[in-house]
């Protein structure tokens, strides 16, 4: 993929200044991962949003996706059977419906996350045959997760059209 124009630079949003406990820092980190992503996603243009960057396959909308189940997966209890396929955005699925879903869920794992009041504790999902992580390493992995792929995303969407920025 060349290089082009530079257009739609963003200004680039500092880490989130949030309370003083455990829980409100790894929260907060982890939603402005989520949103900084979704924002490199969201205003993509197709094709290009689903067209390989490098020679993985790896493409901004397959990272969205992929997010959506690593969401899920961890704070849901859902379970993937194939997680390559995962980086995969079916070719029916547009940028607003992968956008849609990964918000959803996104919300769903919040909603689990604010009946959680100690982070010591098992994260609270229906998953039968393997233990739950503590909601500590649950939140620590979504942000490292996320953070990566957000990396990845930064580096395709300026290969796409030159947005930069969170």
């Amino acid at each position: 993929m060349s290089a082009a124009p530079r257009r739609g630079i963003r200004r680039d949003t500092p880490p989130p200044r949030t309370g003083s406990g455990e829980a409100e820092v790894l929260r907060g980190f982890l939603d402005y991962l989520r949103a900084s992503i979704a924002a490199k996603v969201e205003d993509a243009p197709e094709p290009q949003v689903r067209t390989a960057g490098v020679p993985s396959g790896t493409n901004l909308l397959g990272l969205l996706n992929h997010l959506t189940h690593v969401e899920r997966a961890t704070f849901l209890g859902d379970r993937v059977a194939d997680w390559q396929a995962t980086f995969h955005a079916a070719p029916s699925d547009g940028v607003a419906e992968v956008v849609a879903r990964y918000r959803e869920a996104v919300a769903l794992a919040n909603d689990v996350l604010d009946g959680c009041a100690d982070l010591g504790v098992p994260v609270p999902r229906p998953r039968s045959g393997r233990p739950a992580p503590s909601v500590r390493w649950a939140l620590t992995h979504m942000i490292e997760e996320t953070g990566r792929h957000a990396g990845h995303a930064d580096i395709l969407r300026e290969l796409i059209d030159g947005a930069t920025g969170r």
